[in-house]
């Protein structure tokens, strides 16, 4: 199993598959340049760890043992030092890269050995990349212009609707290891996660593009549960796959995971279905969602729809 993303969502998918299997490849994006992670990263000129240490922390094992050192990498310093704001898992891999320069991946492997983590974290690139976006924001008319924002953070917080994204720098090497486990992966999962920096920058590295184009493995998209974020700010999930679509044209994919609440209309599910279609997949809509907890996955209930789609492999 290999899943695809960054942050919050693809810890959820990580703890998802962990129910279903242990042998889970995490291939996170690089391009946050945000709090603790914007400040290691320009401080120390490496890969930003903070979406890296998220992914190690939702695969430690499901003992005591994990939890607290799960625990221990997401417990974030307080005060107002230097220490101020940073995870204690994002010095741990700084510390780990500044013993074995230029050995991103090993330094990885290590904390991963540390943590008896349940599976492997890879980042997509061996490079810290930015991302820029092509946004449309109102003017003092109410006409839309297109402006360019670039950098993670201000995209999502930025107003108005993202038309475009692109890599800086553009055409960036994958990690040779990520573009293997895709190659060697019986099921590929995409998303979710904050759609254009999170869940779209895999898809903007052409070497990873073109894997997964060639992977024989189970394509899997899973949309998200909420469009309350900034980033999502004037989309519909029909939107999302459109924005695959637009930037990925050829790609395709088996099976779309959609939550009922995010297609309640007749509409939403009927544009829904088409953008699908034009992806070559099967839309399976089955509850994903936390029912207290509204935009969040349960892990268990996703979980359970990986299972089912996993059944039509056998």
């Amino acid at each position: 199993m290999v899943a695809l993303g960054g942050g919050h969502g693809l810890s959820a998918s990580l703890q998802a598959l962990r129910h279903t299997t242990e042998a889970i490849t995490a291939v996170v994006t690089v391009a946050d340049d945000g709090g603790s992670s914007g400040r290691l990263r320009q401080q120390f000129d490496i890969l930003p760890p903070g979406d890296l240490r998220m992914a190690l922390a939702a695969l430690c094992e499901d003992t005591q043992w994990g939890h607290q050192w799960s625990a221990v990498l997401q417990h974030r310093f307080g005060g107002h030092g230097e220490l101020a704001g940073h995870p204690l898992g994002n010095l741990l891999i700084t510390a780990l890269w500044d013993l074995v320069p230029e050995q991103e991946v090993r330094g990885l492997d290590l904390v991963g050995r540390l943590l008896n983590t349940r599976g492997r974290v890879l980042p997509m690139s061996l490079l810290p990349l930015d991302i820029e976006a092509t946004m449309g924001v109102p003017d003092d008319l109410g006409h839309e212009v297109l402006v360019t924002v670039r950098g993670q953070s201000r995209i999502a917080k930025h107003p108005g609707r993202v038309d475009a994204i692109r890599l800086v720098p553009e055409a960036p090497p994958a990690c040779p290891e990520a573009l293997e486990s895709i190659k060697l992966a019986d099921v590929v999962v995409l998303g979710p996660g904050s759609w254009f920096t999170s869940v779209m920058p895999h898809l903007l590295v052409p070497d990873l593009l073109e894997a997964l184009h060639d992977t024989p493995a189970t394509r899997v998209l899973t949309l998200n549960v909420s469009l309350t974020d900034d980033e999502a700010a004037g989309y519909t999930v029909a939107d999302h796959v459109g924005a695959i679509l637009k930037h990925a044209p050829g790609l395709s994919f088996d099976h779309v995971i959609a939550d009922p609440q995010v297609v309640s209309t007749v509409a939403e599910r009927t544009a829904l279905q088409e953008a699908v279609a034009r992806l070559g997949a099967h839309l399976v809509v089955t509850t994903v969602g936390k029912m207290r907890t509204p935009g969040v996955h349960d892990t268990l209930r996703l979980a359970a729809a990986y299972r089912d789609v996993m059944a039509t492999l056998s």
